[in-house]
């Protein structure tokens, strides 16, 4: 029972992420349920996410209509630009304010994109394929069409496995792999050690992962182990499970994450010798993926962060109202939060000498840069977050709020709202104002800054002691963020009251 006698702290850290699938007197107080464009930091609470900018602020050549997408973002670290396909053609820029090169012409009827870096007799060479076209490498100067006899004519996924390269997808034989003689991206001759393997579904996605190749079908998944033609294994992982869209397939710590019927999984190779597992993650929030269509859907990880993220872009939608998924890995498993104002129509996530580029081609013709800036191109990212209605143990005792203790780390100004919501929100019960959440109040460590006007030199994990008004029997906490802010981590939240009459 409360104690009546004198005020009682209630002591919080926020943890655990978006959790949907759970009654309120269940969940943790840390848990949110919302968590809107916060990410679960690795480091412990949630951080208000990083905006994006254009990669070049000039868009990239159409074709023949101003609605045509991008159709490939992908960096490439062989002349460190950006490869981006819009309608019929490819072209690639550096950041800045130059011009697209047209480098890959008259590619009919083209659909989204594949693409694949990889090393050969010491050249860097990035292939991509289309769904519509022959597959073509790139060496930073030459473009080649890969269309030699045996070659797949248009091939949808492309990727690298034991030294040769690997096709899937091609109108023809949809549930066909093909692939090159070894040390090759060119040879498709059976006699010098190319050839094909046939799984009993439609391939979705293949995917390199350790020292095996990952197929993925839309009701199956297999994984593909030896070194040349002659020793490849073809294995069932399994025969019940699919992925729905190879483009949300991505490595991530160890994992690879893909999206099926039941929301995301996982296939991870346990400690145990040719053992596989594979597991839900997204089973808090599970409604996210209910009756959508994931045909354009699209994904990419923040290695550095550990995170994944699904985009659910919807052509003919509203960038701002689409909403997407973070899946965050911790030590005690995923934690979730939704992504909401970006609507990528392709992605790339690439690290090169220590500097990791994350990438998206727009709907508008653009080429953005992810963890760049602290809007979404100049438009003001929404944060929201809201925790679950607490009693702080006795659902029965009216609660007199005093205080609220904000413990948070900031990187700059923040401007914020902090709301109490009492007994579930019912209409009948207070409503106090927002009370003002931002840097003001944090002072500088050093120098005469403080938090409203210069950002640089402030605590780091500072307290902020915020007198509140208002009483109930439960109450939630939100934070509202429909300015312009720096990103910053919530950390915690005390809430001081002392207790009223039992109901």
């Amino acid at each position: 029972m409360a104690d009546e006698a004198q005020l009682s702290p209630y002591v919080f850290a926020c943890e655990g992420g978006l959790v949907l699938d759970q009654p309120t007197f269940k969940m943790q107080p840390g848990m949110a349920l919302e968590l809107e464009n916060f990410e679960p930091d690795v480091r412990g609470g949630y951080r208000r996410i990083n905006g994006h900018t254009k990669w070049n602020s000039n868009i990239v050549p159409q074709t023949s209509s101003s609605t045509e997408k991008v159709l490939m973002s992908a960096f490439f670290d062989g002349n460190n630009k950006v490869i981006a396909a819009r309608g019929e053609k490819v072209f690639e820029a550096a950041s800045g304010s130059g011009s697209w090169s047209a480098i890959d012409t008259g590619r009919t009827s083209a659909g989204k994109y594949t693409h694949h870096r990889y090393n050969l007799g010491g050249t860097e060479f990035i292939v991509w394929a289309d769904g519509a076209n022959h597959a073509t490498k790139y060496d930073g100067s030459t473009v080649t069409d890969l269309n030699a006899t045996g070659a797949p004519a248009n091939p949808k996924f492309v990727t690298g496995f034991k030294d040769a390269l690997f096709f899937a997808g091609h109108s023809a034989n949809p549930e066909e792999i093909i692939f090159t003689a070894p040390f090759t991206d060119s040879d498709f001759s059976t006699a010098n050690g190319a050839g094909s393997i046939r799984i009993d579904s439609q391939v979705t996605a293949l995917f390199p992962f350790r020292n095996e190749l990952i197929i993925f079908g839309e009701e199956r998944i297999y994984r593909l182990t030896g070194n040349t033609v002659a020793d490849f294994v073809l294995q069932p992982i399994t025969r019940d499970i699919g992925c729905l869209n190879g483009f949300t397939v991505q490595e991530l710590a160890g994992d690879i994450i893909f999206l099926g019927r039941d929301g995301l999984r996982t296939v991870a190779g346990t400690e145990k010798i040719n053992d596989v597992e594979l597991g839900t993650i997204s089973g808090n929030v599970k409604e996210l993926f209910d009756d959508t269509d994931v045909d354009e859907f699209e994904s990419t990880v923040i290695p550095g962060k550990t995170q994944y993220r699904l985009f659910k872009s919807v052509a003919g939608s509203v960038e701002s109202t689409i909403t997407g998924v973070i899946a965050v890995r911790k030590q005690q498993g995923f934690e979730f939060s939704t992504l909401k104002g970006v609507k990528p129509s392709s992605t790339d996530s690439f690290t090169a000498q220590g500097e990791t580029f994350v990438l998206h081609g727009g709907y508008d013709g653009y080429v953005y840069r992810q963890e760049s800036g602290n809007t979404f191109d100049g438009t003001n990212i929404i944060g929201r977050y809201r925790s679950p209605d607490m009693t702080m143990g006795d659902a029965g005792i009216r609660k007199n709020f005093q205080r609220v203790i904000i413990n948070y780390s900031p990187t700059g100004a923040i401007n914020s709202d902090l709301f109490l919501r009492y007994d579930y929100e019912s209409p009948a019960a207070a409503r106090p104002a927002a009370y003002p959440f931002d840097s003001s109040l944090v002072v500088a460590l050093y120098g005469s800054a403080i938090y409203g006007t210069s950002t640089y030199g402030g605590q780091s994990n500072p307290l902020v002691r915020q007198p509140v008004e208002g009483s109930g029997f439960a109450v939630a906490m939100r934070v509202v963020d429909n300015a312009t802010s720096a990103p910053y981590t919530l950390k915690g939240f005390q809430l001081e009251f002392d207790a009223g009459a039992r109901r």
